[in-house]
């Protein structure tokens, strides 16, 4: 697998289809912060998006779509100045799966939210900005608007394996925005990483050998730079030395076999790295500040969702 595949296989990525929402006229609703990481498609017509800490609004007009990576309230709106009521009254008098603003249906969205395991917010999510705009024109945009139509088909017919199946689209979905953001913007830490031809070789080594001995020299000549031309580089794209990424993704890896598996220390040092348990142990107290242990008596109680502790 490829560092983004690795990554997303840590944080999973389920999603659900949120009721749709249609405007007419004037009008403007409020939502409160997502609990997930919120995506839409406009279906007809065109709209305002405000998301708060984001200076500008986004002009969405029919065919667009965008995915909101942060916790933080936002606003869909007609126009700038008309006030906006919140959506929990508008949502709560749905009627036949669709909620109504203002006067009409001029306006037409369909969209829904990923939920993640407890590490995406660090390993993913920050590396985002809080939205990304997928314009109408795009590939994308039309992967988005086809996998929206088949989860909803897969979950309103309930047929066999459906639920499968709207897993497996939405991380499609996923995937093409992602890919699109990298496209455009490079994205930040080690998403950056994955489009930088001197960091993007020895990124995809440690992530294929994680148990590997792995020296900067070595990365370096994966990479084909001088050893001191990678270690620059790496710091300066991913935010610290490509040693240190290397010590933060085998606990991430080891982190996940602990809370998931039964298997031994000794086996998941070997696996992740370390020559023995203590030296796993050492390293994972160092990160963490638990040992692996006590992290997965915590996780067993159900008292951590990530490698933080909390």
């Amino acid at each position: 697998m490829d560092p983004l595949e690795d990554v997303l296989a840590l944080v999973g990525a389920t999603s659900h289809l949120s009721t749709s929402l249609a405007g007419g006229g004037r009008w403007a609703v409020r939502f409160d912060p997502p609990a997930g990481v919120k995506f839409n498609s406009v279906r007809r017509g065109s709209c305002l998006l405000r998301v708060d800490g984001v200076p500008e609004p986004l002009d969405l007009t029919e065919g667009d779509c965008f995915l909101l990576t942060r916790p933080v309230a936002f606003t869909l709106a007609s126009d700038p100045d008309t006030p906006p009521e919140p959506a929990e009254p508008i949502f709560t008098a749905t009627i036949e799966g669709v909620a109504r603003a203002g006067t009409g249906e001029d306006v037409f969205l369909i969209g829904g939210a990923f939920s993640f395991t407890g590490r995406a917010r660090v390993l993913l999510l920050d590396a985002l900005p809080p939205v990304i705009h997928v314009p109408a024109g795009t590939p994308e945009a039309a992967t988005v608007r086809w996998a929206i139509r088949e989860i909803d088909s897969e979950l309103r017919t309930a047929s066999l394996g459906g639920t499968l199946v709207a897993e497996h689209l939405a991380l499609v979905m996923l995937i093409r925005i992602l890919r699109l953001h990298l496209a455009r913007a490079g994205g930040a830490g080690w998403l950056a990483g994955l489009v930088d031809p001197v960091v993007a070789p020895a990124l995809r080594a440690m992530h294929a050998r994680p148990a590997q001995p792995w020296t900067v020299a070595e990365l370096a000549r994966v990479a084909a730079v001088s050893r001191s031309t990678l270690a620059a580089r790496f710091r300066e794209v991913v935010g610290r030395g490509p040693l240190e990424y290397l010590t933060g993704w085998r606990i991430e890896l080891a982190a996940d076999r602990v809370r998931r598996s039964d298997d031994t220390l000794s086996s998941i040092a070997r696996t992740v790295g370390y020559g023995s348990e203590s030296a796993l142990s050492v390293a994972f107290k160092r990160t963490t500040g638990v040992s692996p242990r006590e992290y997965r008596r915590s996780a067993r109680a159900g008292a951590v969702d990530s490698i933080t502790g909390s």
